[in-house]
């Protein structure tokens, strides 16, 4: 091998070296998330509700938080509880950064589920978390936009039936943008690791 050619085959392999380390660098700042990575999604980009207090809320009104977003009913049984419950686990595994975690809970039932009861439930839970509602028609739409599934399950007398519904959580960056959807029994400890790379990109 001459002189020229050597310096060719060095200066071929420094480009080889250099458009590895940009594809393995691209690579290392993908977040690694446990739940389903929906970045760049045409769904479930926002709401318009009111809060359990009266305010009306959307999700630029969280701006510089990550929010997490359930869609249930205070009347469940077991799904609802137990996602309300390990969103909870989830704000204290986050240490000082929980306060920077909203926890939403949208009602699928907001013929039982009035104000008043929304916020007691909240804090059975977490008193920043906050209950959010909407007329039928209005909860029609957003759940075809979100891409949740919710239906009356007819009980014994007028007041007792249950709702099936969907049963994983919408998670939003700080900047409001939809990121991740959480599957229901995925853990706290799965999703609060997902959330600190939310916090800290």
């Amino acid at each position: 091998m001459n002189k020229r050619n050597a310096l060719q085959f060095i200066a071929a392999g420094a480009m080889t070296a250099l458009a590895l380390g940009a594809i393995s660098a691209c690579s290392e700042k993908k977040p690694g998330f446990a739940s389903i990575d929906l970045t760049g999604a045409d769904y479930a980009r926002d709401f318009a509700l009111t809060d359990h207090n009266g305010q009306a809320r959307s999700i630029k009104d969280f701006a510089g938080k990550v929010v997490v977003l359930f869609f249930g009913y205070t009347q469940c049984p077991d799904v609802c509880p137990t996602s309300m419950s390990e969103l909870a686990e989830v704000k204290k595994l986050l240490g000082k950064e929980g306060e920077r975690l909203q926890g939403l809970f949208v009602t699928v039932d907001p013929q039982r589920d009035t104000p008043e009861v929304l916020k007691a439930y909240m804090g059975n839970f977490d008193p920043t978390f906050l209950a959010l509602y909407g007329t039928p028609d209005k909860l029609e739409a957003l759940a075809k936009e979100y891409k949740v599934y919710f239906k009356k399950v007819e009980g014994k007398t007028p007041t007792s039936y249950t709702m099936d519904h969907s049963a994983g959580s919408y998670v939003y960056d700080t900047q409001g943008k939809l990121r991740l959807y959480t599957r229901y029994g995925t853990g706290p400890q799965a999703l609060a690791a997902d959330i600190k790379l939310l916090l800290n990109p």
